[in-house]
């Protein structure tokens, strides 16, 4: 007992010191490094809608066929969301991270051979469970860096390269892919990049120093956190002097030593913790949040390029349309990293949804150039917005000896909706067009914006590093 509480004691004061942390330069370099491997992530999803507008022209595929290639890819995302944040509790963040890039960018990079819709499906399969594991990893990696007064923007930060990554899925997608009849192979060969990039994830950032202290490994996580504050102009670590105190709201939720969930590190015993009456109300709600947002977002801009194809224009038009519309998820995660840490995760996130909600019923009405792309735009920016906010708030709801876990979960019953989604839009289309699919749409993001008040609000305030 005694080793456990020294090793707790420990916890809260490297916890306290990283709360009282300035933005270093340490936390730009670990920000950057794990954003690239999230535009990345982005650069990939993004391309598997250009190209399914491609292949549907080139190979003859059909609407059934294009579905299950897009929802092939979410289903090895679940998979790979549930054993990424199992194995990121047990193995530490930044392994799995830098091993899940390593992963989808080989298989990218091999789709680029695919002779036939077999071959990639599996390729395609594999893929996803790269992306699946990276994405809630690479969150709490960051979120277990950040200082308590400025985690929420930190995160809402990291999920804004999503938007980059996208972005440059769609100029891909506009110059690339058309191009010519091997533009999609291209397109494919340049997502290859993240197998390179695994190797400077692997060597060239830090371990988290929460998970480090809370295996009982506190003189690695002790040299992280000196070199975090060597980085801000602290000599504390260096003169043995003690490091300065949180500040006020960081530490509002002392950890409490007693209390937790039941002896997480045996084998089910973190999946059971998230069903401990502490967690059960929030397990529940973030969940239905990420399954409601995914089956949204997922359902909508998977197809957005060939539903516009559908009503009329050219691929190249419908291209350009997509990536004017993907402009506007910048400016959307701008503003909600601001509102995050005034308003709170949860009030941001529900007001994010609500104006998404709105915009997917204009998105599904109009027929106006204008008018599509206008409510295009405000689509991508209320529904990316909310994304940041609720990346930011998801890993916060859980300890550090789950936390992954936690976030890995919730990501994986979203990419249930996610895989749902690609596959039903077709039939939706079919029974009452645009405005049928759309409405669906809406009505998700309503529920999910619901759902966010069963949340947990940690705004300013420590994380639990029980």
């Amino acid at each position: 007992m005694g080793d456990v509480n020294d090793t707790r004691a420990d916890q809260r004061s490297l916890s306290q010191r990283l709360d009282a942390l300035p933005l270093t330069r340490k936390h730009t370099r670990l920000l950057t490094g794990s954003g690239v491997g999230w535009a990345l992530d982005a650069m990939d999803v993004g391309l598997i809608s250009f190209i399914i507008a491609a292949l549907t022209q080139q190979w003859g595929i059909g609407k059934a066929e294009s579905g299950l290639i897009a929802s092939v890819g979410f289903a090895g995302m679940a998979i790979g969301a549930s054993l990424g944040g199992l194995l990121a509790d047990r193995i530490g963040r930044r392994q799995v991270f830098a091993i899940t890039l390593l992963v989808y960018g080989v298989a990218t990079g091999a789709s680029a051979l695919a002779g036939g819709v077999a071959m990639l499906l599996v390729l395609r399969f594999f893929v996803g469970l790269g992306l699946g594991a990276e994405l809630p990893v690479a969150s709490t990696y960051v979120s277990e860096f950040a200082p308590a007064r400025i985690r929420g923007r930190l995160i809402v930060i990291l999920e804004a390269f999503w938007a980059v990554g996208w972005t440059a899925s769609a100029i891909i997608g506009y110059f690339v892919v058309p191009a010519s009849e091997d533009g999609w192979r291209w397109a494919f060969a340049l997502g290859a990049v993240p197998a390179v990039y695994a190797l400077v994830v692997r060597w060239g950032l830090p371990e988290s120093p929460r998970w480090l202290a809370g295996r009982g490994r506190t003189d690695e996580a002790e040299r992280i956190v000196a070199s975090f504050e060597r980085s801000a102009g602290s000599n504390a670590a260096v003169a043995g002097v003690s490091a300065p105190e949180a500040p006020e709201e960081s530490r509002r939720a002392p950890v409490v030593p007693d209390a937790g969930p039941a002896r997480p590190d045996r084998p089910g015993g973190r999946l059971a913790a998230l069903w401990a009456p502490e967690f059960r109300r929030r397990t529940v709600a973030i969940w239905a949040v990420w399954f409601c947002v995914n089956f949204a977002y997922y359902g909508a801009f998977i197809w957005i390029p060939s539903i516009l194809v559908d009503a009329g224009f050219s691929l190249v038009r419908s291209f350009g349309f997509t990536l004017v519309i993907t402009l506007a998820q910048l400016p959307g995660y701008a503003v909600a990293a601001w509102l995050i840490e005034r308003w709170g995760r949860r009030l941001t996130l529900s007001v994010f949804l609500v104006g998404s909600a709105a915009s997917a019923i204009v998105f599904g009405t109009v027929h106006a150039e204008a008018a599509i792309i206008g409510s295009g735009m405000a689509l991508s920016f209320f529904n990316l917005g909310a994304w940041g906010a609720l990346y930011a708030v998801t890993p916060e709801i859980y300890p550090t000896s789950m936390r992954a876990t936690g976030a890995g979960w919730a990501a994986g019953v979203g990419r249930i909706a996610s895989i749902a989604a690609p596959l039903l839009v077709p039939a939706m289309l079919v029974a009452g067009g645009p405005g049928l699919t759309f409405g669906i749409f809406s009505i998700c993001f309503i529920v999910a914006a619901g759902a966010s008040w069963g949340l947990v609000d940690r705004r300013g305030e420590t994380l639990d590093d029980r």
